[in-house]
């Protein structure tokens, strides 16, 4: 019995160095930050073809900026068909998408693209993280793609170029708008830390319910930022009046006021009148087509 206990412990300390790269290999794994910037950062839009070029020019009216030159490409997978092009803004990008085919499943549902430096790198960090593949990854036009989903239901999208782009930075960092209940809300904050090496810049538990349509009643906020960008978890019982969850990005802006005049002369319509959240006033509209956002600015001193 001496005799196979002492081969036992010959064996476990011949095993242990073997073991220890791998765990090192996992640690500098998780250690590595995959975002490129967040001015490469975009809200997908999802617009009815016969909308798209009036929801271009009203976001480009809006915020300020140009547009890339307008395509029909294959963008899934399988087989489909749309219009594709980018609104390029100093408050943000958006990925407008007007389906001339069916949308193949899971498209539609991502709120966002990122790009990161290594597509495979950055999607086995997102699963180590705590992340779901709903799709493996697959190329595109100008690179490769991924649609992962987080706890609660939150569904991204990554991104790689084989040509690396070149945008301008942004004037402003918009924020990316997640509303979870309770029970997914501590658990994704945890994943998304955790894979974005993200910062939490604030975590109000008691925010008040009139700020998200809920008066009487109050919901936590948490913010983050990263170098995705700016992130928003809105943290409520999920009994939310419309349009308050169809909101996914939020845009910040110098000047409100002037922000939402702009706008409605580019028929944005206003569904939340500016009103006041903490440190900013902000808004809900909608724009042609049907995409809802927030805008927001600092409170003057």
């Amino acid at each position: 019995m001496i005799r196979i206990a002492l081969m036992m412990a010959t064996a476990l300390v011949a095993i242990s160095p073997i073991a220890a790269p791998a765990q090192t290999v996992a640690s500098a794994q998780d250690r590595t930050d995959f975002a490129v910037g967040p001015q490469y950062d975009t809200t997908h839009v999802y617009v009815a073809p016969d909308d798209f070029d009036r929801f271009v020019t009203s976001f480009t009216a809006t915020f300020g900026g140009t547009a890339s030159k307008q395509g029909v490409f294959q963008v899934t997978p399988t087989t489909s068909k749309t219009k594709s092009q980018l609104a390029l803004t100093p408050a943000g990008t958006v990925s407008v998408f007007g389906f001339l085919t069916p949308i193949p499943v899971p498209f539609g549902a991502e709120r966002t693209g990122y790009l990161v430096t290594d597509l495979d790198a950055a999607v086995a960090s997102a699963v180590r993280h705590g992340a779901t593949r709903l799709i493996t990854s697959f190329p595109d036009p100008i690179g490769r793609d991924a649609v992962l989903q987080w706890t609660g239901g939150v569904n991204m999208q990554f991104y790689w170029h084989t040509t690396k782009p070149n945008y301008p930075a942004l004037g402003t960092v918009p924020e990316n708008r997640i509303y979870l209940t309770p029970d997914a809300a501590d658990t994704f904050v945890k994943q998304w830390r955790g894979f974005a090496h993200a910062t939490v810049t604030s975590d109000d538990k008691d925010a008040p319910g009139a700020e998200i349509g809920q008066p009487g009643k109050s919901y936590r906020r948490i913010r983050m930022t990263s170098g995705y960008g700016k992130m928003s978890v809105i943290v409520s019982d999920g009994q939310l009046p419309w349009p308050y969850g169809r909101d996914m990005t939020g845009y910040a802006v110098a000047d409100l006021p002037a922000t939402l005049a702009k706008g409605t002369a580019a028929g944005v319509e206003t569904l939340v009148p500016a009103h006041a959240e903490g440190d900013r006033q902000a808004a809900i509209v909608r724009f042609p087509g049907g995409y809802i956002a927030e805008i927001h600015a600092p409170v003057k001193p």
